[in-house]
C-alpha cells in the first residue's frame, strides 16, 4: 500500500464519528485548499453579482456560450458511452461483482431506492416535468419541427424529448461507472472519497497529493455547490409565487427568506444525523408522497392520455434515441436545452456518485447500474407522463388553458395551472409545494453531506462543517435571489461553465471501470 493510501486510511480512523471531541473541531481534517478556493469562488460570484448583476450576467453568459461550443458535443458523447458501457458491464461475471467490501448490503432495498431516486431526481423533477413537456409542445424541437403544431403527435413528441433529458444518459452519469471507480479505491483501497481519487488510476499519488488534486476537488464541488444553491434559490421563487396564489400570501422577498430559511433547517438538520437516519427519513416520506400523488392523479387525471402518452412517448424516445443524443443540428437550441443539462447533470456527476457508493455498500455491480441507468429513469419518465402529460392533456382538451399561465417560462404558473384541473385542486397544489420543498431538501442534505466527504475525505464528515455547507448554501440562495430572478438565472448558466473541468474529471471512468470490473470479479473467484 503506497504512503498516500496509509495517510488515507489514517485519516479515515481519526475522521470516525467516535473520533474524540478534538477532532470534531470544525477545521480538524478538513481540506483548507479546497475549502477556499471552492469557498472563494461561490463568494466571489455573490458578491460580483449584488455588486453588478448585468456585468456578472455578461461574463456567465460569454463563459456559458464558449462552453456549449467547445464542449457540447462532447459531454453528448460522454454521456451515451456512460451509459453504453455500464450496461456491458451487468452482464456476464462482472454484472456479480459484490462491491463496498461487505458481503450483505447495509440499507434495505426500498430505503436505498428511495434515496437514490430523491437525490438524483431533485426538486427540478416537479417544476420541470410540468413545464418541460409543455415548452416543447409550444415550440416543437429541431428534430420534431415536422409535426403539426397543437396536435396530439406534438404533444407525443414533446414528451419524448423531455424524457431524453431526465432519462437513461441523464442518470447513467450521475453514479454509474463512477460509482464503481469510488466503492473500489475507497473501500477495497482506502483512498479517501473525494473527486480526485477518480483520477487515481490514471496520475497516481501525483493526484492525491499535489495541487491538481486540490484543484480538481475544488471544482467539483463549486459545481455541485452552484447546481444546488440554484434549486434552492429558485425554490423560495416557485413558493413564494405558491403561496401569494393559493394563500393570497405576498410574494415579497421577505417570504422567500422564511421559505428558505425553513429549507435549510430541514435539510441541514437531516445531513448531520446522517445517511442512516434523516437523509433517510426524508427520501422515504418524499417517494410515499410522490407515489400517492401519481396514483391520484392516474385515477383522477386524464387517465387514458397519461397511458397512452406514457407507451407511445417512450416508444418515440427508444426509436429516435441515437438521433436524440447526437443531434447537433440547431446549436442554438442545442445549448439551452440538451446542452444545458449535460451541463447541470455533469456537474452533479462525482459528488453524486460518492454519495452513491456511500449508501450501496454490498451492492452488485449489476444491481446498481441497472437501479440507477434503467430502473430511475424509467420510473422517471412516468413521472414526467403523470405531470406534464397531463398538462398537455389538458392543454388539447382546452387550448391556452397551461400554455397562457407559463408564457415567459412560468415555471411554477405552469405545475399549479395543472394541479388547479384536477378535483381537490387547490389541495393537491398544496401538496405539491410541500413535495417540491421536500426534494430540494433530500438534495441539499445529500450534498451537503458529500461536499463534506469531499472536505475531509472521510465517508463520516464531522457535524460542524455539514452544518457550515448547509448555511453556506442557503445563504448565497438568499443573495442571489435578492437581485430578483436574474441572481438565479445567472447562476444557472454558471452551472453549465463549472461542468467543464468536472467533464474532464469524469472521462477515464470510461475505461477504469471495466478495468476495476474485471479486476475485482477476478478477486471474487467469479
Amino acid at each position: 500500500m503506497s504512503n498516500t493510501t496509509q495517510a488515507a486510511v489514517a485519516g479515515q480512523q481519526t475522521a470516525n464519528p467516535e473520533a474524540s471531541m478534538a477532532d470534531k473541531k470544525f477545521l480538524a481534517g478538513v481540506d483548507l485548499p479546497v475549502f477556499l478556493i471552492s469557498g472563494g469562488v461561490l463568494v466571489l460570484f455573490a458578491v460580483f453579482a449584488l455588486y453588478d448583476i448585468e456585468m456578472m450576467s455578461g461574463w456567465v453568459n460569454t463563459a456559458f456560450a464558449t462552453s456549449t461550443k467547445y464542449f457540447g458535443a462532447y459531454w453528448q458523447v460522454l454521456l451515451l458511452l456512460t451509459f453504453v458501457i455500464g450496461l456491458f458491464l451487468t452482464i456476464g461475471r462482472t454484472g456479480s461483482v459484490v462491491l463496498g467490501g461487505v458481503k450483505a448490503p447495509e440499507m434495505p432495498t426500498f430505503q436505498w431506492i428511495s434515496v437514490i431516486m430523491c437525490t438524483l431526481l431533485a426538486g427540478g423533477g416537479v417544476f420541470w416535468a410540468a413545464a418541460e413537456p409543455m415548452a416543447h409542445f409550444t415550440s416543437a424541437p429541431p428534430l420534431f419541427a415536422g409535426t403539426e403544431a397543437g396536435s396530439v403527435d406534438a404533444a407525443y413528441n414533446a414528451l419524448a424529448q423531455s424524457f431524453m433529458h431526465w432519462g437513461f444518459l441523464a442518470w447513467a452519469i450521475l453514479g454509474s461507472l463512477t460509482g464503481i471507480v469510488f466503492m473500489y479505491l475507497h473501500y477495497e483501497k482506502g483512498l479517501p472519497l473525494k473527486p480526485r481519487t477518480l483520477l487515481y488510476p490514471v496520475f497516481g499519488d501525483k493526484v492525491m497529493t499535489g495541487p491538481l488534486g486540490a484543484i480538481v476537488d475544488a471544482s467539483c464541488v463549486l459545481a455541485v455547490v452552484a447546481g444546488t444553491v440554484g434549486p434552492i434559490g429558485f425554490l423560495g421563487l416557485q413558493v413564494s409565487f405558491g403561496l401569494e396564489k393559493l394563500f393570497g400570501i405576498p410574494n415579497t422577498y421577505m417570504t422567500q427568506v422564511m421559505i428558505l430559511v425553513g429549507l435549510i433547517g430541514i435539510y441541514t438538520i437531516s445531513a448531520v444525523s446522517g445517511v442512516t437516519k434523516g437523509i433517510q427519513i426524508l427520501s422515504r416520506a418524499n417517494v410515499i408522497l410522490a407515489v400517492v400523488l401519481m396514483a391520484f392523479i392516474l385515477i383522477f387525471g386524464p387517465t387514458a392520455f397519461i397511458i397512452d402518452g406514457y407507451l407511445h412517448s417512450f416508444g418515440i424516445y427508444l426509436d429516435q434515441f441515437i438521433p436524440m443524443a447526437t443531434f447537433r443540428a440547431s446549436p442554438a437550441w442545442l445549448d439551452w436545452w440538451t446542452v444545458f443539462f449535460w451541463g447541470w447533470f455533469l456537474g452533479y456527476g462525482p459528488l453524486m456518485a460518492m454519495f452513491v457508493a456511500r449508501i450501496s455498500k454490498g451492492r452488485t455491480i449489476r444491481e446498481m447500474v441497472l437501479l440507477i441507468s434503467i430502473v430511475a429513469p424509467v420510473i422517471t419518465c412516468f413521472w414526467f407522463t403523470i405531470v406534464g402529460g397531463s398538462g398537455l392533456a389538458y392543454e388539447l382538451a382546452t387550448p391556452g388553458v397551461i400554455s397562457e399561465p407559463f408564457t415567459g417560462f412560468n415555471l411554477p404558473a405552469a405545475l399549479l395551472a395543472i394541479t388547479e384541473q384536477l378535483p381537490m385542486g387547490f389541495f393537491i397544489s398544496v401538496l405539491f409545494l410541500i413535495l417540491t420543498t421536500i426534494f430540494v431538501a433530500t438534495t441539499g442534505d445529500s450534498m451537503t453531506y458529500a461536499v463534506s466527504m469531499v472536505m475531509t475525505g472521510t465517508d463520516h464528515p464531522q457535524a460542524s462543517v455539514r452544518v457550515f455547507w448547509g448555511i453556506m448554501m442557503g445563504v448565497v440562495a438568499a443573495l442571489l435571489i435578492s437581485i430578483g430572478s436574474g441572481g438565479i438565472s445567472a447562476l444557472q448558466s454558471f452551472i453549465v461553465v463549472t461542468a467543464v473541468p468536472v467533464s474532464l474529471v469524469l472521462l477515464p471512468s470510461l475505461w477504469t471501470a471495466p478495468q476495476i470490473a474485471r479486476k475485482m470479479a477476478d478477486e471474487q473467484g467469479l
